[in-house]
């Protein structure tokens, strides 16, 4: 017998499936070892059904949620499952998205029935997996320079950790004492979502099984139908833009962004056709990162509407093979991650934005601006990895100043608190505050970005992978761009130098390294400018 539940048990039920996500994220935080996940927040948690398809998923990081269906699938292969088991990965080749991104999936059981009724999955950016330089986010011109790549593979089987697989893991990263702590803390989590979701069978009674694989079904069924019906109201016809990011690191540049948007009846199609190939460098974003971006900007316009499976069945995103949103192995993806992402945002919110005058921003900053430094850690004497990103300022909207010192759109982090960058790390914040005046003018003002100066207190390698140095993100309606980023080193001697947007340096004991990160866009035409600070 087929169930059917009202909207109110499917909300009740969705809410409940959010909450084991939560959960699991809440469990990862507060037992990770490395600021970037137990400060940051550099991690995520989702729910998915017996199939792969994702069911709900805490408010964690934008780009990692929705590649996350694509590891998940990947990690299917590898079944047939048992109670206890994990599968690890990060290749970004098959399911991951960078590296430094290690993925957990477990199967959950709540019948007897051989097969998995559910599966949880975390993904955490751990701050070095080994490669070229530390932190793992090198200029590279292949994947292999980039870290230690895992396919799927069982890290833990009937609930016993394989030593031999941990062990490799281990004996391939500077850290490595911080990276056991902080996958014990992700096989905390996945030990979360499994328990929550078996407790919420039980509470069902003999049919508590059944009644959430249902629920979960039921979901993406609504979720689907929402979308397409919101879909329906969008004004026909074919939208096109296109945007750049400033280079690939390695000297080639601009590489340009082309994107057709095309709403057919109740679906849309999103077209990247005419985007440039892909680069030596290490900004190739692989297929799961465009679809996350191109869903996450479709999702804003949609508005308050459930995420999962169903949720993404109306839009097709299509991205050619050996561009450089999806590239060909052995490509390097590292910055794709972080910085491509965020300028496929922008160019299909430019799309949208011909689609729907006055509903969208202005650009916001349109790059993560980040910062990994490391060394050997003479306090400790062990080696240390940094890994920060940095925020920016928000475009500006229709009626509305953009925000200032913001994380935006596929990031959604916070900063390393002062004090615990510099317990943990041979590092000195010289100034941390707000780039005042580089929001970008208009009738509404955009936010403005920041300023970070770290002084560096041993010889290290300082990598840094930024965006919009060369031109700000773009206004609407007649708004300016904001200025665009600058980064900068000061030497010990004093003499100070403006290096380009990514770079790579082994910068001597009291270096300082300086990032200002751009503001956001302009909306409107300049009349009386309005700002956030004089709202």
């Amino acid at each position: 017998m087929k169930l059917e539940f009202d909207a109110v048990e499917l909300a009740l039920h969705h809410s409940l499936f959010a909450a084991c996500a939560e959960e699991m994220g809440v469990t990862l935080m507060r037992t990770a070892h490395s600021p970037n996940i137990k400060e940051r927040l550099d991690h995520s948690c989702a729910i998915f059904d017996g199939a792969g398809r994702l069911v709900a998923q805490a408010a964690h990081i934008p780009v990692h949620l929705g590649s996350m269906p694509g590891a998940v699938e990947a990690a299917l292969a590898r079944g047939p499952f048992r109670s206890g088991d994990v599968v690890l990965l990060n290749d970004p080749y098959a399911g991951g998205t960078h590296l430094p991104d290690l993925t957990l999936v477990s199967p959950v059981f709540l019948t007897r029935r051989g097969e998995p009724d559910f599966f949880v999955a975390s993904r955490a950016h751990h701050a070095d997996v080994g490669g070229a330089a530390p932190g793992s986010m090198p200029l590279a011109r292949e994947v292999y320079e980039e870290g230690l790549r895992i396919p799927p593979t069982f890290l833990v089987r009937a609930g016993m950790i394989d030593r031999d697989v941990l062990g490799i893991v281990l004996a391939n990263v500077r850290t490595p004492d911080e990276r056991r702590a902080d996958l014990d803390a992700q096989l905390g989590a996945q030990v979360t979502g499994v328990r929550r979701l078996q407790e919420l069978a039980e509470r069902g009674g003999r049919e508590g099984a059944r009644r959430l694989r249902a629920a979960a079904a039921g979901l993406q069924r609504v979720a689907e139908r929402q979308v397409r019906a919101a879909l329906a109201t969008w004004p026909q016809g074919r939208s096109t833009a296109r945007d750049e990011l400033d280079d690939d690191g390695l000297g080639t540049g601009p590489v340009r962004l082309v994107v057709a948007i095309q709403r057919g009846g109740r679906s849309l199609r999103v077209d990247f056709t005419g985007t440039d190939p892909q680069t030596r460098g290490p900004v190739n974003a692989v297929a799961s990162v465009t679809r996350a971006a191109t869903y996450y900007a479709v999702r804003c316009l949609l508005g308050e509407i459930p995420v999962n499976h169903g949720t993404f069945r109306p839009i097709e995103v299509h991205a050619p093979l050996g561009s450089v949103l999806n590239p060909r192995p052995p490509a390097a993806v590292n910055a794709g991650n972080v910085e491509t992402s965020q300028r496929v945002v922008d160019v299909v919110l430019a799309a949208l934005a011909r689609l729907h005058p006055g509903r969208i921003p202005a650009a916001s900053s349109g790059t993560m601006n980040n910062l990994l430094i490391g060394g050997h850690d003479p306090r400790r004497g062990v080696p240390f990895a940094y890994y920060e990103t940095l925020a920016g300022g928000h475009g500006a909207g229709p009626s509305w100043a953009g925000e200032s010192a913001m994380q935006a759109h596929m990031t959604n982090t916070r900063n390393t608190p002062v004090e615990a960058l510099e317990h943990a790390y041979p590092l000195r914040v010289e100034a941390t505050r707000i780039r005042r005046g580089s929001g970008g003018r208009g009738r509404w003002r955009g936010g403005d970005g920041i300023v970070r100066s770290i002084e560096v207190l041993t010889d290290a390698r300082v990598t840094v992978i930024s965006e919009r140095r060369r031109r700000g993100p773009y206004g609407l309606a007649g708004g300016e761009r904001g200025r665009p980023g600058i980064n900068r080193v000061r030497l010990p001697a004093g003499a100070s130098a403006r290096l380009p947007a990514k770079f790579q340096r082994d910068l001597p004991q009291g270096t300082v390294v300086t990032i200002e990160s751009p503001g956001g866009g302009g909306f409107g035409s300049r009349g009386r400018s309005r700002s956030a600070r004089g709202r």
